[in-house]
């Protein structure tokens, strides 16, 4: 999980990924130098947890896709068969890793998402309409521009395989921001790989504040004609 400045979510989101009682189940804490300090408070957890929590410090905020590739290579080299990523300002629902896991270990799925736009998935009640409103084009924009045959393809909220990570190459991934999602499912896609999605709800964060800026939004509309178009 990428973290930047989120001291006061972090405790609660290990806690309860701990109460989940997975077997093997790690922690990666990504942390981009919060000036918070989320950084010094990523390894007391992890010197509190008895191994299952790590952190990669990183020395500058360089973009959410940037602090994704460096996780899962770092994820990819330790070991992990499945790789989950995930935000920790406490939207996506932790209960939903076991489905998670029992789908991509039973069904033969490469990619599994946590989605708001399957049927019984859903987005925070807070949400303004606007914000509804843009959400939900942005994934139909994203549908119609690469024919993805994915309902959420803007989550960040996925399960992975290993192998999946290792065939579509994660260390060459360009995209920054929220159109890093949109660039690994295109990958996965066009690798012919089998994603599945599952509903959630997504939440709200309660603490702190969305990174989302105007750069990224406009990075976002221009990816996916830059990945239709290249080879």
């Amino acid at each position: 999980m990428p973290t930047y400045n989120e001291r006061e979510n972090l405790p609660v989101l290990i806690a309860q990924l701990a109460a989940l009682g997975i077997a093997n189940l790690n922690v990666l804490v990504v942390d981009d130098n919060s000036p918070d300090g989320t950084g010094a408070v990523a390894d007391r957890l992890a010197a509190e947890s008895s191994g299952t929590v790590s952190v990669l410090h990183r020395k500058e905020k360089d973009g959410l896709g940037r602090a994704y590739v460096a996780g899962m290579t770092r994820a990819l080299a330790d070991g992990s068969g499945i790789v989950i990523q995930m935000d920790a300002d406490l939207s996506h629902p932790v209960l939903a890793i076991p489905t998670m896991l029992d789908r991509i270990q039973t069904s033969g799925a490469a990619l599994v998402i946590g989605s708001r736009y399957v049927s019984g998935g859903s987005t925070a009640a807070e949400w303004p309409w606007h914000r509804k409103a843009l959400s939900a084009w942005a994934n139909f924009y994203v549908g119609v521009v690469l024919g993805l045959k994915v309902k959420d393809a803007t989550a960040g909220f996925k399960a992975w395989t290993a192998s999946a990570l290792n065939e579509i190459d994660v260390q060459a991934v360009r995209s920054d921001g929220y159109s890093f999602q949109v660039e690994m499912n295109y990958r996965a896609a066009r690798r012919g790989l089998a994603i599945a999605e599952i509903p959630i709800h997504f939440e709200e964060r309660v603490e702190g504040a969305s990174k989302m800026n105007l750069r990224e939004q406009l990075e976002s509309a221009l990816t996916p004609w830059k990945l239709r178009f290249q080879k």
